[in-house]
């Protein structure tokens, strides 16, 4: 029962970060939305709300990367489906959100005046790329190439979820995933 109280935290965290930034995510907004007794609070995020939010951008940065290591036990899967993979699951939030979500990360990144943050943020980050790079170069790109890759493909793609809320469009999105999907391949083909 703890658990699920904590656990509900840490998704309403995530869900608000990615829908209203780290500024409107406080822990009234959390306990709102998740119904969770507000004694919970400091029982399970003793340090405040520092500590919630890097539960939660722990949380959402491993999902991010669930799908891409369900790629990595399918070594038929190319570097073009893994990109689009990775686009799919922005698209996703964007389409489920109605252009009003975006990465709760990023969300963390260009609010936060902590240090601690912005370097667990930089940590998710680094994660993400690592990755990628891993993959892109388990399916042939050069370790520099996959690289420079997956870099883009991180930075465009939180790059086009933000045009694209702004927008309240997915036109922006679809034109930076064409364009990632066109390289992938161009670079897979060298």
């Amino acid at each position: 029962m703890a658990s699920d109280v904590r656990d509900r935290m840490i998704e309403g965290t995530i869900r608000l970060l990615a829908m209203r930034g780290l500024q409107a995510t406080s822990f009234a907004e959390v306990l709102a939305l998740t119904g969770a007794p507000r004694g919970s609070v400091y029982h399970h995020f003793p340090a405040g709300k520092d500590q919630l939010v890097s539960a939660a951008i722990d949380r959402a940065g491993a999902r991010a990367m669930q799908a891409a290591q369900a790629l990595a036990g399918k070594p038929e899967a190319s570097a073009e489906e893994l990109t689009a993979l990775f686009l799919g699951l922005w698209r996703a939030v964007l389409v489920r959100s109605q252009l009003r979500a975006g990465c709760a990360v990023l969300a963390v990144t260009v609010a936060t005046d902590s240090q601690d943050l912005l370097q667990h943020a930089g940590t998710v980050f680094r994660a993400w790329r690592g990755q990628l790079a891993e993959l892109f170069e388990e399916r042939g790109l050069a370790a520099r190439e996959a690289a420079q890759f997956a870099a883009t493909l991180v930075a465009a793609s939180e790059g086009a979820v933000v045009l694209s809320r702004a927008e309240q469009s997915l036109e922006p999105f679809e034109l930076v995933a064409d364009y990632l999907l066109e390289q992938v391949r161009t670079l897979s083909n060298e």
